[in-house]
């Protein structure tokens, strides 16, 4: 088998070796500006929380040559900052280009037989350049795995998040069961989530062919 260059890309967003979650140790109660009690950390900076003032996951980052991921890739597993960088600034989720296109962004999400794609579509999955977009869908072992269906989006706004709830008992903070399902920022309990993605919700779109579209030159 010959390996091509593309073969030896790495999706940014992809977690590497190396790259652990912080302790859960570090979790405690803090007041929030409504001044009810809310999931923080003992000792938060900045990038704790998101523009929206939700708590994020903490995991370490392997850098290497001009500060980009290095180590063995975990392809299963998607780094959060890194996400969460690519999806909020919407740049791509493989080489991190700006995207700006006057037809609309392409993101690639996983295909739905029961869903006939006239409604929204909720996704985690950050945008793609044409360039890559073939690449982040044989990359992604969920996209490779269950097919994929590419959407050109004109209207794209922040949804919510993915990640774990969060309950303070009498044996302290206590995480609950996760769901794949995204958290809307507006719901009543989003101060005790812990986000590890970012979620947009596609309201305007066309389902497009990946082999009808060219490369920007």
């Amino acid at each position: 088998m010959t390996i091509t260059a593309a073969d030896l890309v790495v999706p940014y967003i992809t977690a590497r070796e190396g790259e652990e979650a912080d302790s859960l140790l570090n979790l405690n109660v803090r007041t929030g500006p409504d001044r009810r009690p809310r999931l923080g950390y003992k000792e938060e900076a900045g990038p704790d929380r998101d523009l929206r003032g939700v708590l994020w996951a903490r995991y370490s980052m392997s850098l290497g040559f001009a500060g980009q991921p290095t180590g063995n890739p975990r392809w299963r597993l998607v780094h959060p900052l890194r996400q969460r960088i690519t999806m909020a600034l919407l740049r791509c989720q493989v080489c991190t280009v700006p995207l700006k296109r006057s037809d609309g962004i392409l993101f690639v999400e996983t295909a739905d037989d029961g869903d006939d794609y006239t409604g929204p579509v909720k996704t985690a999955q950050p945008p793609v350049c044409l360039e890559h977009a073939r690449m982040a869908a044989r990359r992604c072992p969920r996209l490779r795995s269950k097919g994929h269906v590419a959407l050109l989006a004109t209207r794209f706004p922040l949804y919510g998040v993915i990640g774990t709830p969060y309950q303070y008992t009498a044996d302290g903070i206590q995480p609950l069961a996760a769901s794949d399902a995204p958290l809307p920022y507006n719901h009543p309990q989003i101060g005790w989530f812990l986000a590890s993605q970012l979620v947009r919700e596609l309201r305007d779109y066309e389902v497009v062919s990946l082999d009808d579209l060219v490369p920007a030159a």
